[in-house]
């Protein structure tokens, strides 16, 4: 899935594709998301950009910040 630009917001698209990633197990509980660098590579995206979208995830209870450690799925049973 690619971004692109329109009526919905980037951090909107993000979110959907890595939610996506984490519905399919793509992204599997415990696993580290993409870094924020890989990221801004992959999509052009800005970093608060991809905070935004991050933070939409947090905020959804599918990943969680480790501080020194990177952004993780938590698993279903972890979910609120």
């Amino acid at each position: 899935m690619s971004i692109g630009y329109g009526d919905v917001p980037r951090y909107v698209q993000l979110a959907a594709i890595l939610r996506e990633q984490i519905a399919s197990g793509e992204l599997q509980p415990h696993a580290p998301i993409p870094s924020k660098r890989m990221l801004r590579q992959r999509y052009g995206l800005a970093a608060n950009t991809i905070d935004k979208a991050v933070g939409v995830l947090r905020a959804e209870g599918l990943v969680k910040t480790v501080i020194g450690l990177g952004i993780f799925v938590l698993a279903p049973e972890d979910r609120p």
